[in-house]
């Protein structure tokens, strides 16, 4: 055993997992790497060299290529049944519900803070790694862990990292989350890693050509059921083919002929109908979340303010944090906010740290 002890770095094959292993090995640690199979492409899109996926043909060799750069074993661990329950499963679950999901907030919390956690212990490591953008310390005054930000702004991924408990964050290192992007690439290249170059891979990972639409189609064909679109006085203006096809702020895909664009306002399951409106329509100032979890561990006792993020790409948004039984929380805006969409998640920030999150149930007009 090293003297910094063991710990499995999940690698896909990207510069930034790669990396982080390389940091790990150099700071003393006996690594592991581990390549997550999470699920299959149809065999002729997996031949694409430029795909930007981990189910890529090259991804699961660019990771053992990197392992062996590196002097590390390396391992492939097949996780495909369980993504596919509870990833991907949800993501079309969700649609047909009329929300819009973030399938990366389940993998993490299901998978790869999860499943990878429970293979690591199998193999003897104390510690699960990744190539996230985030950071991890401990609070002097409380002793509790803390989640925050990476000091990259526009790589952090500390978003999709909510719902990390206490003893989670004891159990996992983030060791590209103190660099920029540029460090980071400049070390594959100084390390001479087989993967320096290689291309960010994408948003969702099992829809290799953004198209939600036909992949959903193809899952759940009975959830496209033609229905109206209505305005916000309930006349129907137009026909839909599917309410998978939309989301809450999109103007595309509707066809309806207009004196002004129209968006997407909410979806209406219960009558299988698109609500649609202008702009200045898709602006609110409230939101019920529920699932809310704290990093802390607990729920503040009070009402407190906090800067609240409702996409990933989305700008922090100052905002009053209400707790409500349940586990659910009012989220109060100081300024009303465009497209809250159900089915997204809300998450909230003390400067760069995490406070907690929760999955948007409804706004509040």
């Amino acid at each position: 055993m090293s003297p910094q002890g063991r710990v499995v770095a999940a690698m896909s094959g990207g510069v930034d997992s790669s990396v982080a292993a390389a940091l790990l090995r150099d700071q003393g640690f006996e690594v592991i790497g581990l390549t997550m199979n999470l699920f299959a492409l149809p065999p002729d899109a997996c031949q694409d060299e430029n795909l930007r996926s981990c189910c890529g043909r090259r991804a699961g060799e660019d990771a053992h290529r990197v392992a062996l750069a590196l002097g590390i074993e390396h391992y492939t661990a097949d996780f495909r049944k369980s993504f596919a329950e509870t990833v991907i499963a949800d993501f079309c679950r969700e649609y047909a519900g009329g929300r819009t999901p973030n399938p990366c907030l389940r993998c993490n919390q299901f998978i790869k803070f999860d499943r990878l956690w429970r293979r690591a212990g199998r193999l003897g490591a104390g510690a699960v790694a990744t190539g996230h953008y985030a950071r991890i310390d401990r609070d002097a005054d409380s002793g509790r862990w803390r989640l925050r930000k990476g000091v990259d702004a526009d790589k952090d991924q500390s978003y999709f990292l909510y719902t990390l408990t206490q003893e989670g964050l004891g159990r996992t290192l983030f060791p590209v989350g103190g660099y920029q992007k540029s460090e980071v690439r400049a070390i594959a290249r100084k390390l001479s890693l087989p993967v320096s170059e290689r291309r960010e891979s994408q948003e969702i990972c099992f829809v290799p050509d953004d198209d939600y639409a036909r992949f959903l189609r193809e899952q759940i064909p009975e959830a496209f059921r033609p229905g109206p679109i209505v305005d916000t006085k309930g006349r129907t203006i137009g026909r839909h083919e599917g309410i998978p096809n939309f989301t809450v702020g999109q103007r595309k895909g509707m066809g309806i002929a207009a004196l002004h664009p129209l968006y997407v306002l909410a979806i209406d399951t219960a009558r299988n109908a698109v609500v649609a409106g202008t702009n200045d329509e898709l602006y609110r100032k409230t939101l019920v979340a529920e699932d809310v979890h704290w990093i802390a561990g607990e729920a503040p006792a009070e009402p407190r303010e906090a800067a609240v993020k409702i996409r990933y790409k989305h700008p922090e948004a100052r905002a009053l944090l209400v707790p409500r039984q349940g586990n659910r929380i009012l989220v109060e805006f100081e300024k009303p906010q465009r497209a809250v969409t159900p089915g997204q998640a809300a998450v909230f920030y003390d400067g760069d740290v995490v406070l907690g999150g929760g999955t948007i149930r409804e706004t509040v007009s």
